[in-house]
C-alpha cells in the first residue's frame, strides 16, 4: 500500500470541517467515501489518526503530527500544480555573471511591452550555463559557446574586452591595453564561468595563470595587486568596485553574447527576448 495525496487531502478535510459528514461535502464524494479513505491512511501508517466522539472529531497524538506534515505536503504539492501549469506565462533568463550588461536595466524595463503576458525573471547561477543545465531558467545568457549539441544557441551582440586591474597598479592611468602586454603578468581566471582561456595568447606568450570559481573571488584577487584580469565589457558595468579600475583592450577580438536554450524544449518567449537583446545591442553599435 502507498500514500496518496487524496488521502492526506481527506484527512485535512475532516480536521477542518470537524465531521466526516461535512468533510464529505467539501470534497464532494459521500461520507462512506471519506471514511474508507481515512481508514485506508490508516493502515498505510498504522497508526489511529482520529478519535470520533458524539459530539466532534478530535486528532490523536499522531494524527496531530501527521496533519502538520500533511498540511505541509499537500501546499507543495498545490504550488508544483501552480507552477506547471503557469509555464510559459512565466519566463526565467539565467546568467553566471552580469546578466546582460548595462542593457539589463532596459531589457527589464521594455520587456512588459514586448511580451505583457510573459513575467521576466533575471536568475543567477555560478554554472557555465547560466542555470540551464541545473533547471533554474528557461534560457540564459552565456558569453561562451555551449559544446552540448542540445542546446540552441543565438548571438544577439558582442562586447569588448578589458583588462581588470588594482587602482594602484602601474597601467591604471592609462587609456587602452594591448592584448600582448598582459603575457608578462599574472591572470587570474574564473575557470568555471570566465570567458578569458590560454587560446587568446601565442603559445610562446601565455601569461601565468591563477584560478577563482567565482566572479566575487575573481574581483577580490584582482583587488590586492598581485593579478590582473581579462573580461567582458558587461563586467565593467555590472561590477564596479572600489580599489579595481578597468581598461579597454584595443587589439582583443570581442566575446559573443548568446541566448541558449534546450532544442528540444524551447520556450514560446524566447523569440522575443532574442529580438529585443538584440535590438538592444545594435542600437549600442
Amino acid at each position: 500500500m502507498h500514500l496518496e495525496l487524496r488521502q492526506l487531502r481527506c484527512l485535512v478535510a475532516i480536521a477542518d470541517a470537524g465531521s466526516f459528514t461535512d468533510a464529505a461535502i467539501d470534497l464532494g464524494v459521500s461520507q462512506a467515501a471519506v471514511s474508507r479513505t481515512l481508514a485506508s491512511l490508516e493502515a498505510v501508517l498504522g497508526v489511529r489518526l482520529l478519535r470520533r466522539t458524539s459530539r466532534e472529531v478530535v486528532p490523536t497524538a499522531a494524527g496531530t503530527q501527521v496533519l502538520s506534515r500533511a498540511r505541509r505536503l499537500l501546499a507543495e504539492a498545490d504550488d508544483l500544480v501552480r507552477e506547471a501549469a503557469s509555464g510559459h506565462s512565466r519566463l526565467r533568463i539565467g546568467h553566471a555573471w552580469s546578466a546582460m550588461g548595462r542593457h539589463t536595466l532596459e531589457f527589464q524595463r521594455r520587456w512588459p511591452a514586448a511580451r505583457p503576458d510573459v513575467e521576466l525573471h533575471l536568475v543567477r547561477t555560478n554554472s557555465a550555463t547560466g542555470g540551464l543545465a541545473e533547471g533554474a531558467c528557461d534560457i540564459a545568457v552565456v558569453r561562451t559557446d555551449p559544446e552540448d549539441r542540445r542546446v540552441e544557441s543565438v548571438v544577439v551582440g558582442l562586447e569588448r574586452r578589458y583588462c581588470a586591474m588594482a587602482a594602484d597598479d602601474r597601467w591604471a592611468r592609462r587609456r587602452s591595453l594591448r592584448l600582448a602586454e598582459t603575457g608578462d603578468r599574472t591572470l587570474v581566471i574564473d575557470r568555471r564561468t570566465g570567458t578569458t582561456t590560454a587560446d587568446l595568447w601565442p603559445p610562446d606568450r601565455r601569461p601565468a595563470m591563477e584560478y577563482t570559481q567565482d566572479v566575487d573571488d575573481w574581483l577580490s584577487v584582482i583587488a590586492t595587486g598581485r593579478c590582473v584580469g581579462i573580461t567582458a565589457e558587461s563586467t565593467v558595468t555590472q561590477y564596479p568596485r572600489a580599489g579595481i579600475v578597468f581598461r579597454p583592450l584595443r587589439d582583443a577580438a570581442p566575446i559573443p553574447v548568446r541566448l541558449i536554450w534546450w532544442r528540444d524544449d524551447p520556450h514560446p518567449a524566447a523569440p522575443a527576448a532574442v529580438a529585443l537583446l538584440t535590438d538592444l545591442y545594435r542600437r549600442e553599435g
